[in-house]
């Protein structure tokens, strides 16, 4: 059985009966590494052996006076290095964790490195983080040292400086720290440094990435440098038509502080893909359309926004390309269907064709246009928009992963891929269904265990090492899994049946209208449902209905408004069964946020929170 590194000695007699026993399973599909696990060496390495065999290669861009300047490989190196001997001259030591506090950009990935060449652990922060969550993350692992983006971050961590006396270094990226510290190491020789930087093996700490979590505090999962190589390794290996292609790039704009965008950037790293960053969100098209990268990496909400606001453009410019609109998405969608088909008729084929010219050149354009694949995770897509992007040219490949997991535990991959699922086990990893659905793993990219907390550890594995997710899903015949929802956030009502919320609220979701929802009804007579209104798409959707624009919180009772609503909410229950479907709904007046707390950095819904916090409305629904 797995424990956890960094245990309180008085913890080691823990003793957790009902994990001494093996778990019945229905179903194991395993799938066989592609590269070897390895047995000796660290991440860094690959940043010497870029350098070495390919110098010149355009390892990343940087948008500088709005043009996109590569940085080869070998001055990737050369800075890492530099940057990684003033940490070790200001007194960084071997097995010290240094945090990084900051959005997603260069600066991010040159101090992530850095950190490993001085034989230190990185710990990221989320840059959305409030000071209790800084606070807490920043004492429980230790913080020495911490890079933070701007001195607007720095100030949210001035305001728990006080209880943090171990956390006595400060970097700034935006007052280019990173030229300082590489003057302060210029007298550490690179003897020295190499020495430094070899000390971690495979089987050694790399990262604590301390998980957002829907309630209480976040736990630190301990990732090994061979949790990540063979990562990287395998999803290199096995994606020959992402990494294996000429001018192959990505712009990365999902959170570095999320195991996702982290273990795809070291994965487009290794497998020599162009890198560029994008920290501000609002800049994204145009940075796509500037940049041009072939590979995108994005949650659902981002593809859903991008379809939403399509749509809802082309209602708000006239009726005519609305309807235009609409149909070419259809015929998307059916060409997509029949390719899985094996056959596509004829006048489909014209008719998506012409769709292309009006439609979807147009969307790919928006997106740099040269885009031909992504990796979709987080969340459920849907078969609708898989099929969508995917008539139009951009496969979108579903996975499924979780901190604990190194990120993708199970994968589509361009030469197996079945849209609704999220796709077999990645090299090297093994998926079992428990026999009460639970989607059990093992592998090499399993987590270590949660730093200094044994019984967190203890209770997600068994005894003969399988880690439970903790979420419900299947296989079909062909080995395709399929998450059903969470075994925690299973709803029973009044009248016994079991409801799982993300099937609905993934639907629900994928409608224009929709911002977020929350499915309700745990001991209740029926399904309701908390809902809110995108309020982007909002007013072109408004338009085109011919709705007369209001205030939000007058909008929420707005019979036409609730019309479109139920509309969305009978589409959503199609999936399901007459007793798991939603009977009514509430519109709230605010939306559900990263900034108000009700979003995780990674969009995933605090359950616990919206519910008592809007208690009063979801009692509403059942008087």
């Amino acid at each position: 059985m797995k424990l956890a590194l960094g245990l309180p000695l008085q913890d080691s007699c823990t003793t957790v009966d009902f994990q001494e026993r093996k778990v019945s399973m229905v179903q194991i599909v395993s799938e066989p590494v592609l590269v070897a696990i390895p047995t000796t060496g660290n991440l860094t390495d690959h940043v010497e052996e870029n350098a070495d065999l390919f110098p010149h290669h355009a390892s990343f861009v940087r948008e500088i006076d709005h043009e996109w300047q590569p940085v080869t490989a070998t001055e990737f190196r050369d800075t890492v290095r530099a940057v990684a001997k003033g940490l070790i001259a200001d007194g960084i030591q071997a097995g010290d964790r240094v945090a990084i506090y900051s959005r997603t950009r260069y600066e991010w990935t040159v101090a992530d490195y850095a950190i490993w060449y001085a034989g230190a652990i990185t710990v990221p922060i989320y840059e959305t983080s409030s000071p209790e969550q800084v606070a807490w993350i920043m004492s429980d692992a230790a913080v020495v040292a911490t890079f933070f983006e701007s001195p607007h971050v720095l100030a949210t961590f001035d305001e728990v400086a006080s209880t943090l006396p171990n956390m006595t270094s400060r970097y700034v990226f935006t007052e280019d720290t990173l030229n300082a510290l590489a003057i302060r190491g210029s007298e550490i020789s690179d003897e020295a440094l190499d020495t430094r930087r070899s000390l971690a093996n495979p089987e050694d700490t790399a990262t604590l990435i301390y998980t957002s979590g829907t309630t209480g505090n976040p736990k630190g999962c301990i990732l090994s440098h061979r949790n990540f190589m063979t990562e990287c390794d395998n999803l290199v290996a096995s994606l020959p038509e992402i990494f294996n292609t000429t001018g192959a790039s990505t712009l990365l704009f999902l959170p570095l502080a999320h195991v996702f965008g982290r273990a795809i950037q070291l994965a487009m790293f290794r497998g020599r893909v162009t890198i560029g960053h994008c920290p501000n969100p609002s800049a994204l098209l145009k940075q796509l359309q500037s940049m041009q990268p072939t590979f995108l990496l994005a949650v659902p909400r981002v593809f859903e926004k991008v379809f939403n606001g399509a749509s809802a453009k082309a209602h708000e410019e006239s009726p005519i390309k609305g309807k235009i609109f609409d149909w070419a998405a259809s015929i998307s969608i059916k060409f997509s269907e029949a390719i899985d088909q094996g056959r596509i008729p004829v006048l489909l084929s014209i008719q998506h064709k012409l769709c292309d010219r009006l439609v979807y050149s147009k969307l790919r354009a928006a997106m740099g246009g040269r885009v031909t694949h992504a990796i979709s995770g987080g969340a459920s897509l849907g078969a609708r928009l898989g099929h969508f992007y995917r008539g139009l040219g951009l496969i979108v490949l579903e996975g499924y992963g979780l901190t604990e997991t190194s990120a993708g535990a199970v994968l589509n991959r361009p030469s197996g891929l079945k849209i609704g699922s999220v796709g077999r086990p990645v090299p090297g990893v093994s998926v079992a269904i428990a026999d009460d659905g639970e989607i059990l793993l093992q592998g090499p990219n399993i987590f270590e265990g949660y730093w200094q907390n044994i019984h967190a550890t203890l209770e997600v594995f068994s005894s003969d090492d399988w880690f439970h997710t903790g979420d419900i899903g299947s296989f079909d015949q062909d080995g395709f899994l399929t998450i059903t929802g969470r075994k925690k956030e299973i709803l029973v009502t009044a009248g016994g049946k079991n409801v799982a919320p993300a099937v609905l609220e993934d639907r629900l979701r994928a409608n224009p209208i929709v911002s977020q929802c929350v499915v309700v009804g745990d001991g209740k007579p029926f399904i309701g449902a908390l809902v809110t209104l995108d309020q982007e798409a909002l007013p072109g959707i408004l338009s085109a209905h011919h709705i007369a624009s209001a205030p939000i919180d007058q909008l929420t009772d707005d019979s036409e408004v609730r019309a479109l609503v139920q509309e969305a909410i009978n589409d959503a229950n199609k999936a399901v069964s007459n007793a798991e479907a939603i009977k009514k709904f509430v519109i709230l007046p605010t939306d559900l946020t990263i900034d108000n707390g009700y979003l995780t950095p990674k969009l995933s819904i605090k359950r616990h929170l919206v519910t008592l916090d809007f208690a009063k409305e979801i009692e509403s629904l059942y008087q």
